[in-house]
């Protein structure tokens, strides 16, 4: 039977990159190698005794679920473990708990299904066999993603407020749909899933289903060439709490889009949550249909903005904490300093340097963070949207976007153009001209005064001077 073992660890591999993030996947599970497999016993091997033990605190619920769900009810797990002294293997068996603290399965849903005799042995809907009348739907939520594990800050106070009410109130709120932009790692993916999961907590009974809009996509494009595109449609229709994930990905494809549109209308109108993450606002998505943009602004779109340095030392303090490690607080204040590109790079440096001090027995200080920065972490200041900085520009200085692009003359609406004009064309690759396009319909002479003025103003108003540098380290 130990031919099978590295098979079965592949399997259950696919399980775990699944329901972790790619680089605790990369540092807990990559090393791991599989050693037998035994009367439904696999036996696996770890670098050392801190391994193991990190293991067993950190994912034992994840390795119960994917032993269950690879190798059965029955299945038992057994760690080989390389000692530092002698370089031989010693087995130590870990006994698992069964189940989670909650119960993401869904209920079994019942829905028509029209199937001709050639279609019978196609798969006519997205998680299921055909010609089942009660269908078992896999919620896809992580519950590693919960709101225990959410850290909330000024940046996120809204959508988690909304989730949260969400949650107590699936469908029968005003926040239908609720739909969540930022760019990347920022978080959007956590705290849909913290929905989904705390929906399940209250309500048992409904059907959740969390989904990756390109998942969608694909599942179309099959049922289209199954000619199963009715039953595709009423699948998603029987759901009480939809979430997609990246809504962007659906631009360009029509009938995509006509297909999503009916299953929107149909969850909408029955009073069916819908949740939807998204790397920019409704008003800037492209070749998406204006039925479907205008649906989309129903309810409520809340913004995942950048963490300031309290929220990310607070980030870095729930991650060590939920790791189970203790990081001293100059490397805590040196990490929330340094890396600030996004949540996820964040945390997965955090894990990186967990790593690095376990595998090598160094102690995690401040010096080997800063030796870690110039590998891990990637310091170029990313190019950002000329939308994104006029959000910025426009929260710092306490103005509306409708002001911005209004005709108003005011002197702090006028500054806040300039300003926006300025970090434009410092920190984006865009021509003066859509510079000014962008900036309501401004030509070419305003935005080189606009520039030579945040200059001039940047030496001598030290009031200006400390708005441009509060605004830059808020775009940074």
């Amino acid at each position: 039977m130990d031919k099978d073992c590295h098979e079965i660890w592949n399997n259950c591999l696919k399980v775990i990159k699944a329901n972790t993030a790619p680089q605790a996947y990369k540092t807990w599970f990559e090393p791991i190698k599989p050693v037998s497999f035994n009367d439904n016993m696999l036996t696996i091997q770890v670098p050392t005794q801190f391994f193991y033990e990190f293991l067993e605190t950190h994912y034992i619920k994840l390795l119960r679920m994917t032993i269950d769900r690879v190798i059965g009810v029955n299945g038992r797990l057994e760690y080989s473990i390389v000692m530092d002294d002698s370089g031989s293997d010693g087995p130590v068996v870990v006994r698992m708990p069964n189940s989670g603290p909650v119960n993401t399965q869904n209920p079994p849903v019942q829905i028509p299904i029209d199937i001709d005799k050639k279609a019978k042995d196609d798969a006519i809907t997205p998680f299921i066999l055909p010609g089942l009348k009660k269908l078992e739907i896999e919620s896809q939520l992580n519950e590693n993603y919960s709101f225990d594990n959410f850290v909330t800050g000024d940046c996120n106070l809204l959508a988690r407020q909304a989730g949260n009410t969400i949650a107590k109130m699936p469908g029968r709120t005003s926040f239908n749909p609720l739909f969540i932009y930022s760019p990347t790692g920022l978080g959007k993916t956590h705290i849909v899933h913290a929905i989904g999961l705390e929906t399940k907590k209250n309500f048992p009974n409904l059907t959740v289903l969390y989904v990756n809009a390109e998942q969608f996509i694909q599942q179309f494009m099959s049922s289209c060439k199954n000619k199963t595109r009715n039953d595709f449609v009423r699948f998603y229709q029987s759901i009480d709490v939809l979430i997609v994930d990246d809504i962007e990905f659906m631009a360009g494809k029509a009938k995509t889009q006509d297909a999503f549109f009916h299953i929107f209308n149909h969850l909408q109108q029955n009073c069916k949550q819908l949740v939807f993450t998204c790397d920019k606002p409704p008003a800037e998505l492209k070749d998406m249909e204006p039925r479907l943009l205008s649906r989309f602004k129903w309810g409520l779109f809340a913004e995942l903005q950048m963490p300031d340095y309290d929220t990310r030392k607070s980030i870095l303090k729930k991650k060590a904490y939920n790791e189970g490690i203790e990081l001293p607080e100059d490397v805590i204040d040196y990490v929330a300093e340094n890396v600030k590109t996004n949540v996820r790079e964040m945390e997965g440096f955090l894990i990186s340097l967990m790593a690095q001090s376990s595998l090598n027995k160094k102690a995690i200080t401040v010096n080997l963070a800063k030796q870690m920065v110039s590998r891990y972490v990637n310091n170029s200041t990313p190019e950002l949207t000329i939308g994104y900085i006029i959000g910025v520009v426009c929260e710092s200085m306490l103005i509306t976007q409708d002001e911005f692009f209004s005709k108003t003359r005011k002197r702090n609406i006028v500054q806040a153009r300039q300003l926006t004009m300025y970090f434009a064309k410092k920190y984006t690759k865009s021509s003066l001209i859509s510079i000014g396009q962008e900036c309501g319909g401004k030509d070419h002479a305003t935005v080189i005064h606009a520039l030579k003025t945040v200059e001039n103003l940047i030496e001598t108003d030290k009031q200006f001077r400390q708005i441009a540098l509060d605004i830059e380290k808020n775009l940074s």
